[in-house]
């Protein structure tokens, strides 16, 4: 177990993983802002799905994903069909436009991430990639605790999508 500093630290540096993300913001188009980009990701990257799956996904409340799936709809980047399986309930889908957008915005990231990282290594951005990725493993059972000790998080997240945000802009 690290010592008592090294996660003070920790907190130190997420707390300044905000500017990262603030800059991220701001390479979206204006029209699109950052609850519509994770939208559309999340529908690129599982496809079809309820309104109610995707605030899941999104970690947000449903009125919240609401406002952010309806921008998308009336922007034309997703559109809403009745669920065969429930008449009264809508699928979402990515349409051609939103799949356009979306890989506008993902080469926005792979762009500014490169102009941004220009003097890490291969070795290094990818060292990167794997330790957040186990940070937010740790962090996936929701609870202030994480994972029990020896669990993956795929074991107490029964249900739940690993790597949701893999491909997200922002």
């Amino acid at each position: 177990m690290a010592a008592r500093s090294q996660y003070e630290e920790l907190a130190r540096q997420l707390s300044a993983v905000g500017a990262v993300k603030r800059g991220l913001v701001r390479i979206l188009p204006a029209e699109c802002p950052g609850g519509s980009a994770g939208v559309l990701t999340l529908l690129a990257r599982y496809g079809e799905m309820r309104i109610t799956r995707l605030a899941e996904l999104l970690s947000v409340n449903m009125s919240v994903t609401s406002r952010h799936v309806t921008h998308a709809v009336e922007s034309g980047w997703v559109e809403r069909f009745p669920d065969p399986a429930d008449k009264r309930s809508r699928i979402l889908r990515l349409t051609p436009a939103g799949e356009e957008l979306l890989d506008e915005l993902t080469r926005r990231t792979t762009e500014m991430f490169a102009h941004n990282l220009i003097d890490w290594s291969d070795e290094d951005v990818g060292q990167l990639n794997t330790l957040l990725s186990r940070l937010r493993d740790s962090f996936s059972c929701r609870g202030s605790g994480g994972c029990p000790p020896g669990k993956h998080s795929g074991d107490c997240r029964a249900g739940h999508a690993d790597d949701a945000y893999t491909r997200t802009p922002v």
